[in-house]
């Protein structure tokens, strides 16, 4: 059985963005506080996360998608070794791509920093009545505050697409968004 400590080596090693500690345990609090049973994870990388998600209790279950083949094959041998894979279910491909009928009580947003928008639009059907979108890395570096910090030309772009993400879910009539200043921000959007 692995532990969490070599998870985050493996990521830190091999350049796999993880969430920061304060940011999970905010998602954490937030599940216990709100009794969160059923959640889809749009990014699952390695699958740190939906393990630390499903971890809290036996009976969350997590559906959790990645794009990346080698990332996909990494998450599920770390769900197996976990003995995770009754309470996650990792789908491989694009997220946008799939359709579930399911209600989720809360979707995370964590994967293709451009496709956020279309990530919400997409899925905002499949969220309970009470559910939430919680968004990951929306400061992305302190990069969005400060977009000079990279001269990078894929970089700036994928920088004004956040930027445009956050625009959105401030003007966003059917949602009532917080931001909070943890992590690498996050953004929680429920329901009017």
């Amino acid at each position: 059985m692995k532990e969490l400590s070599q998870i985050k080596d493996y990521a830190s090693k091999n350049s796999v963005p993880i969430m920061f500690d304060e940011g999970i345990e905010f998602i954490i609090d937030y599940i216990k506080k709100n009794d969160v049973s059923f959640i889809l994870e749009i990014g699952t990388a390695i699958g740190y996360s939906a393990i630390k998600f499903a971890q809290i209790n036996p009976n969350i279950r997590v559906f959790t998608i990645e794009y990346d083949i080698e990332r996909y094959h990494e998450a599920v041998k770390n769900i197996v070794n976990f003995n995770l894979d009754d309470q996650i279910t990792v789908f491989l491909g694009d997220a946008l791509n799939f359709n579930f009928t399911e209600k989720f009580d809360l979707i995370f947003i964590d994967g293709a920093k451009s496709q956020y928008v279309n990530f919400f639009e997409k899925y905002k059907n499949n969220l309970k009545k009470d559910g939430v979108f919680i968004s990951d890395n929306l400061f992305f570096h302190g990069m969005v505050e400060n977009p000079k910090l990279t001269q990078n030309y894929s970089t700036i772009k994928l920088i004004r697409k956040l930027k445009r993400y956050i625009d959105f879910l401030k003007a966003n009539t059917e949602f009532e968004t917080t931001f909070y200043e943890i992590g690498d921000g996050v953004a929680v959007s429920k329901r009017k």
